[in-house]
């Protein structure tokens, strides 16, 4: 009878430990610390396991590519085309790469499913990792794993990083609406789980503590759904506001049709502004006011970083966001003025 032949993933099992991990012990890799690859190889002599040293060295020989790594929340399907960020990303890249013999791949992950997944892109990694949005424990993880990579977004101290000043936009834009003479502004959050919302948050907190407003908050995912229904909630709650800062532009646009839909004026009700200025910030009606995101700007220096092996341990770049005015924000109306008292009555005093 012939012999079964063992593959990696017979020794992953048999040692307890994920097939990235046999591949990183029998190609002598760094991301297994020194006990792990001895029970590995203790495994690996136990079972006669002999590698199919054509695939090692068809994988030895693989063609240069960067990897460009989204964590999504929900279904796989269409999530490339639901948010601009990802396209701009993927423009970026394309433009670092231009002229050079260098494969683009990109793959989306489910946040359900993320550490196996990152576990089997890093094993097959060649120029390095461009993290679109990676949460600091998926960062970290790679980071120990040895990946050369850079992240878009911060992440753990650790990972190298180029970002946009997310803070400072937030603020910047609270400051803006401040200066057109608005008093109630709102603001829609983006989620916790991600550092950009968490940064934005931080930057709307720090412009109203110093500029003496109340704090009037929803949030929800970047999405343009959650923006129409945050907006709804803080409309029911606080029917004065007068302007409203939303961390995203896709849920602006949901903002946008849910203030309408009240019968208040945008941008003479209330003034609105968004972040990233991507193309729904143009699609929108009225066309957002938002602060620029160099999303382009920052995935091409991310790349060429890891094009030119220029990333030292701890880098940090981060790019400064600018606004962008168009028609939905406007200075609050002045007053009308008292109508003078009749003429007689004054020569009667």
């Amino acid at each position: 009878m012939a012999q079964v032949k063992l593959t990696i993933e017979d020794v992953a099992r048999a040692a307890g430990v994920s097939r990235s991990t046999v591949s990183r012990v029998l190609n002598n890799r760094p991301g297994v610390n020194d006990t792990v690859r001895r029970e590995v190889k203790a495994t690996i002599a136990e079972l006669g396991y002999v590698p199919d040293q054509t695939a090692r060295a068809l994988a030895s020989r693989q063609h240069p590519a960067i990897d460009v790594v989204a964590v999504t929340h929900g279904s796989s399907v269409g999530w490339l085309g639901s948010h601009p960020y990802y396209s701009r990303v993927l423009a970026g890249v394309m433009t670092a790469l231009d002229g050079r013999d260098v494969q683009l791949r990109v793959h989306r992950i489910g946040r359900d499913d993320a550490a196996e997944a990152v576990d089997v892109i890093a094993e097959r990694a060649t120029a390095g990792l461009v993290l679109a949005d990676a949460p600091p424990a998926l960062a970290a993880r790679l980071r120990k794993l040895g990946t050369r990579m850079v992240s878009l977004v911060a992440t753990a101290t650790s990972v190298p990083t180029v970002e946009a000043d997310n803070a400072g936009g937030a603020y910047a834009a609270v400051k803006f609406l401040h200066d057109l003479g608005r008093r109630r502004i709102a603001a829609i959050h983006g989620p916790d789980d991600t550092s950009c919302g968490v940064n934005r948050r931080a930057g709307y907190m720090r412009a109203i503590e110093e500029l003496g407003l109340p704090d009037l908050s929803d949030g929800g995912s970047f999405r343009r759904e959650a923006g129409f229904d945050a907006a709804h909630r803080l409309l029911d709650r606080h029917p004065d506001i007068d302007a409203v800062f939303v961390a995203c532009d896709l849920m602006a646009a949901g903002a946008v049709q849910a203030i309408s839909a009240t019968g208040r004026s945008i941008p003479q009700d209330v003034s609105l502004v968004g972040f990233d200025d991507s193309i729904a910030a143009v699609c929108t009606n009225p066309p957002l006011t938002t602060m620029r995101m160099p999303v382009e700007e920052m995935a091409a220096t991310a790349t060429r970083l890891l094009l030119d092996d220029t990333v030292p341990a701890g880098y940090h770049q981060r790019f400064p966001v600018a606004l962008v005015q168009r028609a939905s924000t406007t200075r609050v109306r002045p007053a009308p003025a008292a109508p003078a008292p009749p003429a007689s009555a004054s020569r009667d005093r």
